[in-house]
């Protein structure tokens, strides 16, 4: 599967575009994404938003769960919230691939500050459809079901 077109689709992911979100590098199992944090993803303590933080580990995890070619959607995500962030900060997405199945995935999203420092954790698994992307080349590599 072709990076750039991994994040061209994405690129349809218009909530996460409005927010800011950029993904960077998109590999088998493997995306990160990044966001620069600004007023408008402040909550009322001048805070980054849970939401901005979830949607940045979302985008990643399913930039990595469909690098295979197929179709996946998360089935249950958890976040756990470690360090503070606010205007100015870089945040950094990583999503690595923990398990792959026929039809299940598990994902670990870390994100770090530009410090490098821990911001969040996030997991999540995943349904793997039997679906194709629209642009995947079913001659490459990658093992596609049997429809």
């Amino acid at each position: 599967m072709e990076t750039e077109q991994i994040k061209d689709f994405f690129q349809a992911d218009r909530f996460a575009a409005n927010a800011g979100i950029e993904l960077l590098e998109v590999r088998e199992g493997y995306a990160k994404a990044s966001l620069t944090v600004t007023p408008k993803h402040l909550n009322a303590g001048g805070r980054t938003q849970g939401g901005a933080l979830f949607t940045l580990a979302d985008l990643t995890l399913a930039a990595a769960a469909n690098s295979h070619g197929t179709l996946a959607f998360s089935l249950s995500s958890n976040i756990t919230f470690l360090r503070a962030s606010g205007t100015g900060d870089t945040l950094i997405a990583e999503a690595r691939e923990r398990y792959i199945g026929r039809t299940t995935g598990c994902y670990q999203i870390d994100i770090t500050n530009q410090d490098g420092k821990l911001v969040a954790t996030f997991e999540s698994s995943v349904f793997r459809m039997g679906d194709t992307l629209p642009f995947a080349d079913k001659s490459d590599n990658i093992q596609h079901p049997q429809t």
